[in-house]
């Protein structure tokens, strides 16, 4: 199982076994990292699960759906490395893949 690593705004790091083919959201959630709500389930509905990825990995991730990135339209605090973490799938590959939550969060 992959490692992700998911980083609150004030700096506190949560290093979390994945399953892969599960979503980044239900690792975050399993494990009960605080700053992320997931209020729709994962759904893609809602946009509580954003979370910036580390520009390194930026380019290593599929590109968000076009349902994604209508939803990170209207996040607070958008950045070029906005995710929503319902939509990112773990994979085997991902080991050591970090994403930080945006203060708009906390």
């Amino acid at each position: 199982m992959p490692t992700i690593i998911m980083i609150e705004h004030n700096g506190t790091r949560h290093e979390l076994q994945a399953k892969a083919g599960e979503s980044v959201m239900h690792a975050v959630m399993e494990n009960m990292v605080p700053g992320l709500l997931a209020d729709c389930g994962g759904a893609c509905s809602c946009a509580t699960c954003h979370a910036y990825v580390v520009p390194a990995w930026r380019d290593l991730l599929p590109p968000p759906s076009e349902d994604e990135a209508l939803m990170l339209d209207g996040v607070l605090e958008q950045r070029a490395t906005s995710r929503l973490t319902c939509q990112v799938i773990v994979t085997e590959a991902m080991e050591g893949l970090q994403f930080q939550l945006p203060a708009s969060q906390c």
